[in-house]
């Protein structure tokens, strides 16, 4: 039997710190401990600090060329793949995942983006002419216009517990990429698997204070480390909540600050292609227990259509098998926490207080006395003003809607504070896509999807601030600098 990770310390500017406090994780699965982890201490946590703006100060990181950041980094993410086994055995103990979502859409996934991260960065260029009119370069009696990206500083990352080890990588290796020096902080919910990174970080050499993990068991941690002075930027990916609580601990020393927030995204499907519900409806809750932001919690279908759909989608949840996430016949696990769970009985009676129908699920699964499970529920939903179909649940519940036409489809798709994703479904390409350009969101997949590197994503409104992989990820973690260059005749 493979074994979880065995650090249980913090790691510090390069050295290890066990600290006097400890804190238990829980396997959502059963409610056991699966292990008692040191919690940073705050002074600690404020040498993390300490050290990452000294090292970016005297650019021991910052000044090393980019190819061979490129290869620290390289020997960095073949650490984390050399540990595979336990860190997804770690993934599937304290988050509740199934192995097929930890290894492959987590580990699998996230190593080779990370990689294709590292060649976006050294394919992009970092100074550039900045083109100018020729006559105003010869009033201003400018030679030279440069446009120069460099890095922000001291950054945190601050990564949530659905997918800790994916969200890491797409925040530390840009990040790190771009000179700068990285604290991470994981959510308290899952900690064991961030731990993997300090010890790639030792595996690879990476100068002392150049990277931090800290972890804790209450937010003091990540409080101080919003607020503090010596920090330049912080990079969150949570729930709009706690993004607005970060917001506001930023705004004294104006930090940059790019957001990941909630969602409460639609998939529309135009008449034609009504018989691909099912499997829209499964993706929604397979592996993730709905627990992802992006999903798409709100199906908007033909209103004429809306019984069959209903009829479709609760066949097709009442076939999924919700248990362990050791069980390979499982089709997802339980849900983070009682909190969690209780968050998703209390949308339920909600929606059904408000003039919605309870299709399937609702409850407990029968037979699972122990762990955070939730039965993957469908709910017919009158109107979109629902409370269902306006707040995000974060649990395995998808809400349906009817339209009368693409008007209203979309009208009812956009009213949400939030605009993360979305998506739209038609054989006829070109009307998908015209409805797909009309969402306020940040990204849409009109019949497929993409998960790349190169690719952005992020969210309109509610759902954040900035964007994550391709080119503009990586700009997210540098400032902008311009140059004119001039002689002195």
């Amino acid at each position: 039997m493979v074994q979880i990770i065995a650090e249980r310390r913090s790691y510090v500017a390069g050295t290890w710190i066990e600290g006097e406090e400890t804190f238990a994780v829980e396997n959502p699965a059963d409610e056991t401990h699966i292990a008692e982890v040191f919690a940073t201490p705050l002074a600690e946590v404020e040498r993390a600090v300490i050290e990452a703006r000294r090292s970016f100060d005297q650019g021991v990181w910052a000044d090393v060329p980019a190819p061979e950041r490129a290869k620290v980094l390289s020997t960095f993410l073949d650490h984390v793949e050399a540990s595979g086994p336990e860190l997804v055995a770690t993934m599937v103990a304290e988050a509740g995942q199934p192995k097929t979502f930890a290894e492959y859409a987590q580990l699998r996934a996230g190593i080779p983006l990370a990689r294709a991260t590292i060649d976006l960065y050294l394919s992009t260029p970092h100074e550039q002419v900045n083109e100018i009119p020729v006559d105003e370069l010869v009033r201003s009696g400018v030679k030279l216009s440069v446009r120069r990206y460099e890095p922000v500083g001291v950054v945190v990352a601050i990564t949530p517990y659905n997918a800790a080890v994916l969200m890491a990588l797409q925040k530390i290796i840009p990040a790190l990429m771009a000179g700068n020096s990285v604290i991470l902080r994981p959510s308290p919910l899952t900690p064991l698997s961030s731990l993997i990174f300090g010890a790639a970080a030792d595996a690879a050499g990476l100068p002392p204070g150049v990277f931090s993990v800290v972890v804790e068991a209450d937010a003091a941690g990540a409080e101080l480390l919003t607020g503090h002075p010596g920090v330049d930027m912080v990079s969150f990916t949570g729930s709009t909540v706690v993004g607005r609580q970060i917001l506001a601990q930023a705004a004294p020393t104006i930090k940059h600050v790019a957001l990941e927030l909630g969602g409460k995204s639609a998939q529309i499907y135009l008449p034609d292609a009504v018989s691909k519900v099912a499997a829209g409806a499964i993706a929604v809750v397979a592996a993730t227990a709905g627990q992802a932001c992006v999903a798409a919690t709100r199906m908007i279908v033909p209103q004429d259509s809306k019984a069959e759909v209903l009829a479709t989608v609760a066949q097709a949840y009442s076939a999924l098998t919700v248990g362990a996430p050791t069980d390979p016949s499982s089709t997802f696990g339980p849900v983070i926490s009682a909190d969690q769970r209780e968050r998703c009985h209390r949308f339920v009676a909600l929606a059904e207080e408000h003039g919605g129908k309870t299709v399937v699920g609702g409850g407990r699964p029968a037979g699972l006395d122990r762990g955070y499970y939730f039965e993957p529920t469908v709910l017919d939903l009158p109107d979109n003003s629902n409370p269902a179909a306006q707040e995000e649940i974060f649990g395995p519940v998808i809400a349906v809607l009817g339209y009368r036409d693409l008007d209203e489809a979309v009208r009812i798709a956009n009213d949400s504070a939030y605009g993360l994703s979305g998506q739209v479904y038609s054989a006829d390409i070109a009307a998908a896509t015209a409805v797909a350009r009309r969402l306020r969101t940040g990204a849409v997949n009109v019949n497929t999807g993409m998960f790349s590197a190169y690719a952005p994503s992020g969210g309109y409104k509610q759902s954040g601030l900035g964007r994550e992989r391709g080119v503009e990820g990586i700009r997210a973690f540098q400032e902008l600098k311009h140059l004119s260059i001039g002689s002195l005749d």
